[in-house]
């Protein structure tokens, strides 16, 4: 018996002997098959009118987290992911709002379960790139209520020691709150760079991706790659304006920084709704409810996975939906995740 087998079929014998393999629908591929692995929680009425049940999202994402971990409870998970040690950055999306961007109840699962795991309230931090969209979706009043910090990558500054500069580096139209804004007249190469905000650089140790499941029109999807690499640095004008390659290869580019991609330990994917048009901002006409949660170390599959969602939601409300395959390519040849579907195991429980 090879190897991959025999570690096949000791998996399969614990999961028959703690009785997970009734509630789990298929098992982790071997490797030979899938090099990408996803699990998926399709819950039940996680949302009512739009709103989330706050119990029952917790429940399905705990339920999600030690099916992606193979551990006994929540807080074992956790512990299989990060140590109390740590200070853990949750990135959030929260521009589209709460109800079509990163959901609270989401992160508030998540904070509870580090606490649980034994994480002092001061080493988990909520964030995003703008503190404004933080506080108008909620996450401040979360952050208060679970005594946790919160805070937007602009407003607390960024690294000047720590920067992303392309090969062929195009001269941004720097903004306030940029490291080099108004910094043109005395350097002419200011606008190249675009540096690593401090929160990133300086005060956490590992990073938990939770992107929703929204269009965005130059990406396509608004997912992992999008969110955590332009949340995470200044100076990205250049590259959202663009629907092509340079686009893609700043998303690749970044998410490949040593002080970004090096830190994430768990991507999940908000899918309770689906929004297939006008991201990213807020539109449930455009939305579909899908009671969804997505784990995986794997940001490409995600982030695939999502596209073919929304474009199957695009054509069944008879629209297009294009995104923007060269992002996963090139994210792919940097080695960040698996962008060949049928090397994608998707695992789902309920």
């Amino acid at each position: 018996m090879s190897r991959n087998a025999r570690a096949q079929f000791i998996l399969l014998a614990l999961l028959l002997l703690t009785g997970r393999l009734r509630a789990a629908e298929s098992l982790p591929a071997p490797a030979s098959a899938a090099t990408a692995r996803v699990v998926l929680v399709q819950g039940q009425n996680l949302l009512s009118a739009y709103l989330p049940d706050n119990a029952r999202v917790e429940a399905a994402f705990n339920r999600g987290l030690t099916q992606f971990t193979h551990s006994r409870d929540a807080a074992a998970a956790w512990l299989a992911l990060v140590t109390t040690n740590d200070t853990v950055g949750i990135k959030v999306f929260s521009a589209p709002g709460p109800l079509c961007g990163t959901r609270p109840a989401v992160v508030a699962a998540m904070v509870r379960g580090l606490l649980a795991a034994g994480l002092p309230q001061q080493h988990i931090l909520i964030w995003d790139k703008h503190a404004e969209d933080l506080r108008s979706a909620g996450f401040f009043a979360l952050g208060e209520a679970l005594g946790v910090r919160v805070a937007g990558a602009m407003e607390t500054g960024y690294d000047e020691n720590s920067f992303y500069l392309p090969d062929s580096p195009v001269i941004g139209a720097l903004l306030w709150g940029d490291l080099e804004f108004g910094k043109k007249e005395k350097d002419p190469a200011a606008g190249k760079k675009s540096f690593v905000a401090k929160l990133v650089s300086r005060q956490m140790t590992k990073i938990i991706s939770v992107a929703p499941l929204i269009n965005e029109n130059n990406a396509g999807v608004c997912g992992h790659l999008f969110s955590l690499a332009l949340g995470s640095v200044d100076n990205t004008r250049r590259f959202e304006a663009n629907s092509g390659e340079r686009l893609a290869r700043a998303l690749a580019e970044i998410n490949a920084l040593p002080v970004i991609g090096d830190r994430v330990v768990l991507h999940v994917t908000d899918a309770l709704l689906g929004q297939s048009e006008g991201g990213p901002a807020s539109y449930l006409q455009f939305s579909t409810v899908l009671n969804q949660l997505w784990f995986s170390h794997d940001p490409v599959a995600l982030d695939l996975l999502a596209a073919k969602e929304l474009e199957q939601e695009s054509k069944l409300a008879g629209r297009q939906f294009r995104a923007n395959q060269e992002i996963f390519n090139l994210a792919a040849l940097l080695q960040l995740g698996v962008n060949e579907p049928n090397r994608i195991y998707v695992e789902k429980v309920r």
